[in-house]
């Protein structure tokens, strides 16, 4: 791996490594903490991994974490699961994400954008005074500490401020975003059983209004625990009988009184895709979460006052939840509600021109949505104020690398690209961007601060240059605290905890290189191994997609009852294109030639689409289950998936194969 790409596609110039947060930390640090004072970031990872609690210890001084009661000790146990971070602390999140009001009143806290691309501020003040006024209201229907307060919202105003307000009574947060159907948000909101609704009669994507009153309807009906219904009116219509009005609830000048609760205290349920069962329902911490996303949005991020943080994203996936943290570090979040390619390809673009975006997050497909659609961003959009463009969701490809890096190069932008790769798991990333380390094409620059990355084989041995498991070896502050109804622990322990006792196995393919950076070769779980050699469905998507004809592939190998073993690749192809013996021929050479002899598929197959989670993520191993002859309801959770009719196609491929 190490040798493929000697030469940097980018390297920081000696100014933006001076000006970096993370190189004022470490020589704080080192006065202050015993952190190296030389070495520059490995040495600091090093000491941050090695010296666990004089890291935390520094970060939660470094950002000012106001402790209301003080800790006994940074780490009270080790252990995993069961690590006990800051025994003894009180504190509260949402107190911390407003305090930039205090200095910064009339600047904008949050820029709200929607399909018109205008952009529409939330100050400060306004923000903080909203969310005093919402924290009474609930505090007046009953909300207490550890109560659920849930949401069926897009990314709007709205939402952030309902999730401090529950934050800042000692509410426990969850949401779901307004394109999941009756069943995906039953699936996952029956499980917390919330006391409060948030919810919006509809919402419009694509140029269209979606009307969900009916939804909510059912939700209403499904959820008995339900105190109050809060009716935000994004179309314009009344509140349904019973309903509280959003404006009623928001309106009052309320300071907002924020509930010191214990370091480990929920914040908010997240939730696993659930595409084979009922959604794993994620606790993280109020302390875990705010210590986490400081180090993650202003170390590795580099996030501060002056910058605007848009990352595209629902309040489905758990990156919402890590951009409205941006205001931790007094950032002027961005937040997009609607299509990411409404009216044209280049609508994230537009938007970040539009909003000042310093850091602009994107997923890798739409990089390579936009380079396969010949869209020029630097070239027809203002980004001068772009510093960093990050990408997660899947591995980033060699080919978005450099298209990106090249695009902006042409108006002379000194780009810092950033691939990132963590888990709604964490709420956070296990690695990727560091803003004084250079980036190499088709790798993610480093792990992150406090995170022992490593990268095993199946005996637990680590591995460099290898492909191996995923794993961290020491705690992370927002790892979950527990899954929500899972009283014995077993769920939790069996999703993470099963392959490698006391080690936190992910469930990805890493390399880990002998430079220090890391490559993300996909799920180990939907893993090709073809006579012993074993390689991620990610290389195979990154080499097959290059080819202008191939808009989507999904690739999975399946055992069979002989011994054998049957590798399809299934394809959708780009309007116009065919399946012919010459694409046909390319495919497999692409393959033969890019990768590996050996995972040149059995066969290609052209299907109508390719189905994804509502994150958008492809489900290959409901796939999988589907072609060993599972059947349709045991292979997959129908309200996980963006298309089930998709399915169908795999179902009957299934039956009528030999």
């Amino acid at each position: 791996m190490s040798t493929v790409n000697p030469q940097p596609l980018w390297q920081p110039d000696p100014e933006r490594i001076a000006q970096a947060q993370v190189t004022t930390f470490q020589a704080w640090a080192a006065e202050h903490h015993g952190a190296p004072a030389d070495g520059g970031y490995p040495a600091l990872h090093c000491w941050s991994v090695e010296e666990l609690e004089a890291f935390w210890k520094a970060v939660t001084e470094w950002f000012d974490v106001r402790f209301t009661t003080p800790y006994e000790r940074v780490l009270g146990d080790r252990s995993m699961p069961g690590a006990r971070w800051f025994p003894g602390a009180t504190l509260n999140y949402a107190e911390h994400a407003l305090r930039a009001a205090a200095s910064r009143a009339d600047e904008p806290a949050l820029l709200h954008v929607d399909e018109t691309h205008d952009p529409r501020p939330v100050t400060w003040a306004d923000l903080r005074r909203q969310v005093g006024s919402l924290a009474a209201e609930l505090r007046a229907l009953g909300v207490r500490p550890g109560d659920r307060v849930s949401g069926y919202l897009p990314n709007i105003p709205e939402a952030v401020v309902a999730l401090l307000a529950t934050a800042a009574v000692g509410g426990v947060w969850t949401s779901c975003a307004p394109d999941f159907g009756a069943r995906s948000v039953l699936d996952r909101f029956q499980q917390v059983e919330p006391v409060v609704l948030f919810t919006v009669d509809g919402y419009r994507y694509g140029g269209k209004e979606h009307d969900r009153r009916e939804i909510v309807a059912e939700l209403r009906r499904e959820l008995p625990t339900l105190r109050a219904v809060v009716h935000i009116p994004l179309l314009g219509t009344d509140a349904p009988d019973g309903a509280l009005e959003w404006s009623a609830l928001t309106t009052a000048d309320t300071e907002p009184v924020f509930e010191q609760v214990p370091f480990d205290h929920p914040l908010w349920v997240l939730y696993s895709s659930g595409t084979t069962g009922l959604p794993k329902a994620i606790v993280q911490s109020q302390g875990g979460i705010l210590v986490e996303h400081l180090k993650q949005l202003g170390l590795h991020c580099d996030l501060g006052p002056e910058d605007r943080f848009f990352w595209y994203t629902s309040t489905g996936w758990m990156m919402w939840n890590f951009l409205v943290s941006g205001l931790l570090t007094g950032t002027t979040v961005v937040l997009y509600d609607g299509s990411p390619g409404y009216p044209d390809t280049g609508a994230q673009w537009r938007i970040a021109e539009r909003t000042g975006a310093t850091l602009y997050g994107t997923s890798a497909a739409y990089v390579m949505a936009c380079r396969k659609a010949d869209v020029h961003p630097s070239r027809d959009f203002d980004l001068s104020a772009v510093k960093c463009v990050a990408t997660t969701g899947s591995p980033l490809p060699p080919d978005g690398f450099r298209w990106l890096h090249d695009e902006f190069a042409e108006s002379g932008a000194d780009l810092w690209i950033a691939s990132v790769s963590g888990g709604t798991d964490v709420c956070s990333c296990f690695a990727g961007a560091v803003p004084t380390l250079p980036v190499h094409v088709g790798e993610l620059q480093a792990p992150c601060l406090g995170t022992d990355l490593q990268s095993w084989d199946p005996s637990g041995k680590p591995l460099t240059d290898e492909v191996g498991e995923l794993v961290v070896t020491n705690p992370m502050p927002s790892m979950p605290i527990r899954f929500w109804n899972d009283p014995d622990g077993s769920r939790y322990h069996d999703s993470y905890f099963d392959t490698y006792p006391g080690v936190w196995r992910h469930g990805d393919w890493i390399t880990l290189t002998s430079r220090g950076s890391v490559v993300i070769h996909g799920r180990s779980d939907s893993t090709l191994n073809r006579q012993g050699v074993r390689m991620g469905s990610a290389d195979i998507y990154e080499a097959v997609e290059r080819l202008p004809e191939i808009k989507e592939s999904l690739v999975v190998g399946i055992e069979q009852p002989d011994g054998g073993y049957w590798m399809p690749l299934f394809v959708h192809l780009a309007p116009g294109a065919t399946l012919d013996d010459d694409l046909t021929d390319r495919i497999r050479k692409t393959i033969r030639t890019q990768l590996s002899p050996r995972h040149v598929p059995d066969e290609i197959i052209e299907v109508p689409g390719i189905p994804h989670t509502l994150t958008g993520k492809r489900i290959e191993v409901p796939v999988k289950r589907l072609l060993q002859g599972t059947p349709l309801e045991k292979a997959v959770n129908p309200g996980s998936i963006d298309d089930l009719d998709l399915l169908a196609h795999y179902q009957e491929l299934a039956r009528t194969r030999p």
